[in-house]
């Protein structure tokens, strides 16, 4: 304005500003550059409004420059809200690491949030100073372009060095961007991995829990318990959960103790579809204890009501019917056309204390077994007479193949109850 000030103050002393063809006198103001000397003449041609292609591409680079700055700006903001989430999370596994106390080994091969890869403080400080040297150097760019494009011409060199400058700024921007996703995402797999570690801990915890709770429970061994049903009811019972294959043969061996009159009732029955009593054994009031195959009876000579434990197995074959009783090791006696040629069915329900008119269920009190059983074991196959005697002498256990004796087999009901039992024992102590 002071240069166009005095243009106008010489123009007007000089009084020769006048313009062809005009009528009359007008002034022209024309800008004088500074320092130029006033005494020569000047040029009256208009070189205000007058713009070189060159000028205008250098204008349009310093504003694309300008805006590529801003970009920058907000990439580096948005970076630093980044750094202090990392900053955060790296303060919580550090105060985590020194919770666990100072002489932990870090083993930098496993992935554990409290073993981090490096040091949490010099990565920190080394993010701090990329950063601080990131920030001085938008500042001098800034500075740099405030003072080419506040006067005179902007060279090619300058532009292509703010040209490499910026290129290498955005390399660096990169590569520390890359960085720190990969610093989030092995963050992230550490805290997924300890968190899968300590599921795996505690379910293993529970899993421990869980068997110990059990083994309060459990008896010295899956065989040592008994079934006691004390009533003559139609709703305590006992059930195997296992069920039997189709059969040609089979011994049924089991200790039993009771006292009840008239009868025993029904030590155990097994009943398919369209036959509930296809293997039954049964002592109902006065009458002797008797065996059912496919409802087909033969009367057998056992007394067990005595209130001791006994020991009996029946053994049956499909051929001829044939079938043997043994009491306490002892053969008392055999019989045959007992449903001969019939084979055993399978996928039936085995009832402990009940007797069946229907499958699982119906139930008869007066037919209701009183007292306790043990070792209810079934084979496929007539056992020797010497296994048995060893198992009733106690010399030997043979645990049913088709049917043992355990106790995850046998399931209560009715306010029956399983209780521990060492058979051999208690028949001692009975004896």
């Amino acid at each position: 304005m002071r240069v166009l000030f005095v243009a106008l103050l010489l123009v007007y002393a000089s009084g020769s500003g006048e313009v062809a063809g005009a009528k009359g006198s007008r002034f022209v103001c024309t800008a004088v550059p500074a320092g130029a000397d006033l005494s020569c003449p000047v040029e009256t041609t208009n070189r205000v409004q007058s713009t070189s292609p060159q000028e205008e591409e250098l204008r349009n680079t310093i504003i694309q420059l300008r805006e590529t700055i801003l970009q920058q700006k907000e990439t580096i903001v948005s970076q630093q809200g980044t750094i202090k989430e990392l900053n955060s999370k790296l303060a919580r596994c550090e105060a985590e690491a020194k919770s666990r106390g100072s002489a932990r080994r870090k083993d930098y091969s496993k992935n554990t949030m409290g073993d981090l890869p490096r040091d949490p403080t010099e990565t920190v400080e080394q993010l701090g100073k990329t950063m601080q040297s990131l920030k001085d150097r938008l500042g001098n760019l800034e500075q740099q372009l405030r003072t080419n494009t506040s006067g005179g011409p902007f060279p090619s060199e300058l532009r292509d060095l703010l040209k490499r400058r910026l290129s290498d700024l955005e390399s660096q921007l990169l590569t520390r961007v890359a960085e720190l996703e990969d610093e989030k995402s092995q963050l992230y797999n550490e805290t997924t991995a300890h968190r899968q570690r300590t599921e795996n801990t505690l379910n293993s915890l529970l899993e421990r829990i869980t068997e110990l709770e059990k083994s309060n429970n459990a008896f010295k061994s899956p065989e040592d318990f008994k079934v006691s049903l004390p009533l003559r009811t139609n709703y305590l019972y006992g059930r195997i959960k296992k069920s039997l294959p189709e059969m040609y043969a089979f011994t049924v061996c089991m200790w039993l103790k009771s006292s009840a009159s008239p009868g025993i009732g029904t030590p155990f029955s097994y009943g398919v579809p369209g036959q509930a009593n296809e293997i039954v054994l049964i002592e109902w009031g006065n009458s002797p204890m008797e065996l059912l195959v496919n409802d087909k009876v033969a009367q057998l000579p056992l007394s067990v009501s005595d209130g001791r434990w006994h020991h009996i197995c029946i053994t049956w074959t499909t051929r001829d019917g044939f079938w043997e009783a043994y009491q306490d090791g002892e053969r008392l006696g055999t019989g045959e056309n007992l449903a001969p040629w019939h084979p055993i069915k399978p996928g039936g329900v085995i009832i402990l204390g009940q007797e069946q008119d229907i499958v699982g269920g119906r139930f008869d009190a007066t037919q209701a077994f009183v007292g306790e059983l043990s070792h209810f074991n079934m084979w496929d196959r007539v056992l020797r007479p010497i296994d048995i005697s060893a198992m009733a002498n106690c010399s030997a256990y043979m645990p049913g193949n088709v049917v043992p004796w355990v106790d995850a087999n046998v399931e209560v009901f009715g306010g029956a109850t399983k209780a521990a039992l060492e058979i051999c024992e208690d028949r001692l102590f009975d004896s």
